[in-house]
């Protein structure tokens, strides 16, 4: 069996995996021809959008949050869990794994637009190799990367959790 640093290296080749600014490693693979209106902004989009993103070394996507839904696939590697924080302060925690061998996971979970989330791997020694699919389709533009202390004030309860996965704040606003 491969290791983990050499297989991470074949999937990033592979791939053509890319630095995410989040954390981790992507390629978008699917981007909807067909184009959707936003009601409250008015803005064409893509339909749905789908990328490929990788977890591993030191790596976690950071507290963000974006205007649509997301929905989460598991590939390979170990599972990975994703937290999101609602409007009312409620954290939960998903697993997303491989529920053939993992009895606690979820092959797909959705995070709801708006939403804070973050995910890290359940194991730090291994990867975790994964896809999200998002309707109506992701622009960075519609990315917000969240200010750790802002939302640690906003949701004290869960400051430890935050912090441990938390960046500074970069332009990008939802």
């Amino acid at each position: 069996m491969p290791s983990a640093s050499s297989a991470v290296n074949r999937l990033i080749q592979q791939f053509d995996l890319r630095p995410h600014p989040e954390g981790g490693y992507y390629r978008e693979t699917y981007r909807c021809e067909e184009r959707v209106q936003r009601l409250q902004s008015g803005r064409e989009r893509s339909a749905s959008t789908a990328i490929y993103y990788l977890l591993s070394g030191d790596a976690y996507s950071a507290w963000h949050r974006i205007r649509s839904d997301e929905l989460w696939h598991f590939y390979a590697g170990c599972p990975l869990g994703i937290h999101v924080l609602d409007d009312a302060g409620q954290l939960r925690t998903l697993r997303l794994g491989n529920a053939l061998e993992e009895p606690d996971t979820v092959f797909q979970a959705v995070v709801p637009a708006r939403c804070w989330f973050a995910a890290e791997r359940i194991d730090r020694q291994s990867y975790s190799f994964v896809g999200c699919t998002v309707a109506p389709g992701f622009e960075f533009s519609e990315f917000e990367l969240a200010d750790t202390a802002e939302l640690q004030m906003q949701y004290p309860q869960h400051a430890k959790l935050i912090g441990r996965l938390g960046r500074a704040a970069d332009s990008s606003h939802v």
